[in-house]
């Protein structure tokens, strides 16, 4: 991706008006702007370029909210090629929130073919606020590129380099366990779910920071590919089952902003990596598998598999009793039917963690919101043979879902993502395709929290 943001001071003027305000701007303007802009049918929405002696002389924005982050999510890609400095005064958190909408709207997905780059350029004097954006463009664009990444190139072992690759950027320990070996180190349904697969599944462990900060634990649900198991996909249900991995993408995104911002907290990410396969030593509908904790699963349905690999990494995860341990999946389409797909829902044993969370979502426009881990619909996850059951058909999917992780989490502060990862339609500076979805909300929330100011 080309660099759309600079420091400078120099570059065509841009006006980035709120919807509020046009009115009064607009007569403050020459006669001139005041007439093309009138003459041009120019809304008071939208872009419009000011022309002077036979180029742009000025371009206007009028959004909103400037602090909406994708305020200004299409000018990178809509704006002709060139530098553009803004004509008003913003705080620096107002800049960071023009300056990320900018960024990730120059974001293409072009490992495979070759798209037009962005080509407008946002200059900034205000280096925190650039500093900021970019790393949280940066972020975003990384979880975008490891869900969008189809299957033949993001298996657990492509994922496995990835966190690699990270911990060496940032001088983390990295370490993993792979294929039988997660049998050895009583990682069992893990490789329970893994082991049709020609990918050996692993279980990816990062560690970063200072040992006597705050213990914050991030876990990830890593289903490079979900076939359903032998509760085959329908076909129209496996097109984006790339994006299983989607949990993990979010929390790998996440880990780099701790790193990046060097956020003063002793950070340990676990990232569950496996291929939901067919083959003939699969595991089964009727099954009965043993966790790490040591409690039994019934399994009512192979294509509930992301909360069997996470079972095992919450509960090794819970063993150092992180101060907060947070977990993102793409684990249930209940959660979508209840919330839609742009809007991520999550789960808490800890109300002013969920209070806190949703206030920081909704001042970095990653919205998030807190949905009930109701102990009636427990009854649900009865066995008749063993200690809990996968699945069932009762209503209330995500709340039944979240139910059997906390059952592996104990009395540690925990936080449970259940994330669509995707945008199934385009806005600006969301494109179609894999998105981070909560990871910019629990930053902000952690930031706070852990602030060193």
């Amino acid at each position: 991706m080309s660099a759309v943001l600079v420091s400078a001071s120099e570059g065509t003027p841009l006006h980035l008006i709120e919807k509020s305000s046009y009115a009064s701007w607009l007569e403050a303007q020459p006669e001139t702007t005041q007439q093309w802009l009138i003459q041009s049918a120019y809304r008071g929405s939208g872009v419009s370029l000011i022309p002077g002696n036979g180029s742009v002389a000025a371009a206007l924005c009028v959004v909103e909210s400037v602090n909406d982050f994708f305020a200004c999510g299409q000018l990178a890609s809509t704006l002709p090629a060139g530098q553009y400095v803004l004509q008003q005064d913003f705080t620096t958190d107002t800049l960071t929130a023009i300056a990320f909408g900018w960024g990730v709207g120059a974001y293409r997905f072009d490992r495979y073919t070759t798209k037009p780059e962005a080509k407008a350029v946002l200059v900034l004097t205000d280096e925190v606020a650039l500093g900021q954006a970019e790393k949280l463009v940066e972020g975003t664009c990384r979880v975008r590129d490891l869900i969008n990444t189809p299957a033949s190139d993001m298996m657990p072992q492509h994922m496995s380099a990835a966190v690699k690759s990270m911990a060496d950027e940032f001088g983390a320990h990295f370490s993993e366990v792979v294929g039988d070996d997660l049998l050895t180190e009583n990682y069992p349904m893990i490789h329970a779910v893994g082991r049709a697969s020609v990918h050996p599944p692993r279980l990816l462990d990062l560690r970063w920071g200072d040992e006597s900060h705050p213990k914050v634990t991030l876990v990830g649900k890593g289903i490079c590919f979900d076939s359903g198991g032998l509760n085959l996909k329908p076909g129209d249900n496996m097109r984006l089952m790339k994006k299983d991995m989607g949990g993990a993408a979010n929390a790998i995104g996440l880990a780099y902003l701790i790193m990046a911002n060097k956020l003063p907290v002793r950070l340990r990410l676990l990232v569950a990596a496996a291929e939901n396969a067919v083959s003939g030593n699969a595991f089964r509908p009727g099954d009965v598998l043993p966790t790490r904790k040591g409690l039994t699963v019934e399994i009512d349905n192979t294509d509930a598999e992301g909360r069997l690999v996470l079972c095992d990494a919450l509960f090794e995860g819970a063993s150092e009793s992180p101060e907060l341990m947070i977990d993102f999946a793409t684990l249930t389409g209940a959660c979508r039917v209840a919330l839609g797909t742009d809007l991520p829902g999550f789960f808490t044993n800890q109300k002013p963690v969920a209070l806190g969370l949703m206030e920081a979502g909704d001042q970095i426009s990653d919205p998030v919101w807190n949905m009930p881990l109701y102990r009636l619909y427990k009854e649900a996850l009865s066995s008749d043979i063993a200690d809990l059951v996968n699945s069932s058909n009762a209503p209330g999917g995500a709340i039944t879902a979240a139910l059997y992780l906390e059952a592996f989490v104990g009395d540690c502060p925990w936080v449970h993502f259940d994330i669509m990862a995707w945008n199934r339609r385009a806005f600006p500076g969301k494109p179609v395709g894999g998105e981070a979805m909560g990871m910019r909300a629990v930053f902000q929330y952690l930031s706070g929290r852990y602030s060193t100011n």
